[in-house]
Protein backbone atom coordinates (compact mmCIF):
# COMPACT_ATOMS: atom_id res chain seq x y z
CA UNK A 1 0.00 0.00 0.00
CA UNK A 2 2.94 2.90 1.12
CA UNK A 3 4.24 1.41 -2.32
CA UNK A 4 1.65 2.63 -4.79
CA UNK A 5 1.52 5.93 -2.58
CA UNK A 6 4.97 6.39 -3.13
CA UNK A 7 4.48 5.68 -7.08
CA UNK A 8 1.81 7.98 -7.21
CA UNK A 9 3.30 10.84 -5.32
CA UNK A 10 6.82 10.11 -7.74
CA UNK A 11 4.76 10.42 -10.64
CA UNK A 12 2.51 13.77 -9.39
CA UNK A 13 6.22 15.43 -8.56
CA UNK A 14 7.23 14.06 -11.88
CA UNK A 15 4.33 15.53 -13.53
CA UNK A 16 4.85 19.57 -11.75
CA UNK A 17 8.55 19.20 -13.01
CA UNK A 18 7.81 18.80 -16.20
CA UNK A 19 4.97 21.31 -15.94
CA UNK A 20 8.06 23.66 -14.52
CA UNK A 21 10.01 22.81 -17.11
CA UNK A 22 7.41 23.68 -19.50
CA UNK A 23 6.60 27.13 -18.43
CA UNK A 24 10.53 28.30 -17.70
CA UNK A 25 10.49 27.43 -22.23
CA UNK A 26 7.90 29.16 -22.79
CA UNK A 27 8.68 32.14 -21.23
CA UNK A 28 11.97 31.86 -23.09
CA UNK A 29 10.57 31.17 -26.26
CA UNK A 30 8.31 34.51 -25.52
CA UNK A 31 11.58 36.63 -24.31
CA UNK A 32 13.07 35.95 -28.15
CA UNK A 33 9.92 36.13 -30.08
CA UNK A 34 9.20 40.19 -28.28
CA UNK A 35 13.31 40.44 -28.98
CA UNK A 36 12.67 39.32 -33.06
CA UNK A 37 9.35 41.65 -32.70
CA UNK A 38 11.12 44.64 -31.57
CA UNK A 39 13.97 44.45 -34.41
CA UNK A 40 11.81 43.96 -37.07
CA UNK A 41 9.45 46.94 -35.82
CA UNK A 42 9.84 48.46 -33.09
CA UNK A 43 6.67 47.38 -31.55
CA UNK A 44 4.72 49.32 -34.06
CA UNK A 45 2.93 45.93 -34.35
CA UNK A 46 3.15 43.54 -31.34
CA UNK A 47 2.65 40.73 -32.99
CA UNK A 48 4.36 39.14 -30.70
CA UNK A 49 1.30 39.24 -28.19
CA UNK A 50 -0.30 36.35 -30.25
CA UNK A 51 2.49 33.84 -29.33
CA UNK A 52 2.16 35.39 -25.45
CA UNK A 53 -1.67 34.20 -25.84
CA UNK A 54 -1.13 31.30 -27.46
CA UNK A 55 1.03 30.20 -24.60
CA UNK A 56 -0.50 31.27 -22.04
CA UNK A 57 -3.92 29.69 -22.76
CA UNK A 58 -1.59 25.97 -23.26
CA UNK A 59 -0.16 26.69 -19.80
CA UNK A 60 -3.42 27.30 -18.17
CA UNK A 61 -5.13 24.25 -19.72
CA UNK A 62 -1.80 22.19 -18.28
CA UNK A 63 -1.60 23.48 -14.93
CA UNK A 64 -5.76 23.30 -14.73
CA UNK A 65 -4.99 19.44 -15.52
CA UNK A 66 -2.46 19.29 -13.04
CA UNK A 67 -2.74 21.24 -9.79
CA UNK A 68 -6.55 20.35 -10.15
CA UNK A 69 -8.15 23.66 -10.39
CA UNK A 70 -11.33 22.49 -12.11
CA UNK A 71 -13.79 22.03 -8.51
CA UNK A 72 -15.95 19.80 -10.41
CA UNK A 73 -14.31 17.48 -12.40
CA UNK A 74 -11.11 16.83 -10.33
CA UNK A 75 -9.73 13.32 -9.42
CA UNK A 76 -11.80 12.79 -6.04
CA UNK A 77 -14.91 13.19 -8.81
CA UNK A 78 -12.79 10.85 -10.76
CA UNK A 79 -12.85 8.43 -8.22
CA UNK A 80 -16.67 8.77 -6.97
CA UNK A 81 -17.65 8.56 -11.01
CA UNK A 82 -15.68 5.39 -10.72
CA UNK A 83 -17.08 3.83 -8.09
CA UNK A 84 -20.45 5.03 -8.64
CA UNK A 85 -20.40 2.77 -12.14
CA UNK A 86 -18.32 -0.20 -10.32
CA UNK A 87 -21.03 -1.04 -7.91
CA UNK A 88 -24.04 -0.22 -10.72
CA UNK A 89 -22.19 -3.11 -12.58
CA UNK A 90 -22.32 -5.14 -9.42
CA UNK A 91 -26.23 -4.30 -9.54
CA UNK A 92 -26.80 -5.48 -12.87
CA UNK A 93 -28.37 -8.95 -13.38
CA UNK A 94 -27.20 -10.75 -16.66
CA UNK A 95 -29.76 -12.33 -19.26
CA UNK A 96 -30.25 -15.51 -17.82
Amino acid sequence: MDNEKYVKAQERVNEIKVFYGKVSSALFTIVIVASINYYLNEWQYPWFLWVVFGLGISLFFKANKIFNLNPFMNRDWEERKIQEFMKQEENTKPWS
